[in-house]
């Protein structure tokens, strides 16, 4: 799992090599946002990492166009794909919904430099899960 990951990540980080990457974890999830500024609010895409894989997520997916049917998900904003490996993120249709996503960021990426990483907690934050009435 910790290959897949790194290869990913790596992959991800060459076709948006100026973004902001944010890192933090989610509960069961370890989460690398691929962002065009600080702000997670302006992640153009995530890399979401659990025990049963890991899924490349469309912070703005319900928006984007996709004629091939490529995105899960049935909710307001947020659409994913489930990566198999690095190879996936080759597929035509994949790198299509990549270049939509950059495109209709609210902020464009910056043209040049090399995006930090920037690693955040975000379970701290959050209140414990709540233990099941019985």
């Amino acid at each position: 799992m910790a290959k897949l990951i790194r290869s990913l990540r790596a992959a991800v980080r060459k076709r948006f090599p100026t973004s902001f990457e944010l890192v933090y974890d989610n509960y069961n999830f370890l989460v690398f946002g691929f962002c065009t500024t600080e702000r997670a609010s302006d992640c153009l895409v995530s890399l979401a990492a659990q025990a049963k894989g890991v899924s490349l997520c469309f912070y703005w997916g319900a928006t984007l166009p996709d004629p091939h049917k490529a995105l899960h998900g049935s909710g307001k904003q947020v659409r994913w794909i489930r990566l198999e490996g690095a190879a996936t993120l080759a597929r035509p249709e994949v790198k299509t919904l990549l270049s939509a996503a950059a495109e209709q960021a609210k902020h464009p990426l910056p043209a040049s430099g090399k995006g930090s990483t920037i690693v955040k907690s975000v379970s701290a934050k959050q209140r414990p899960r709540r233990t099941p009435a019985r």
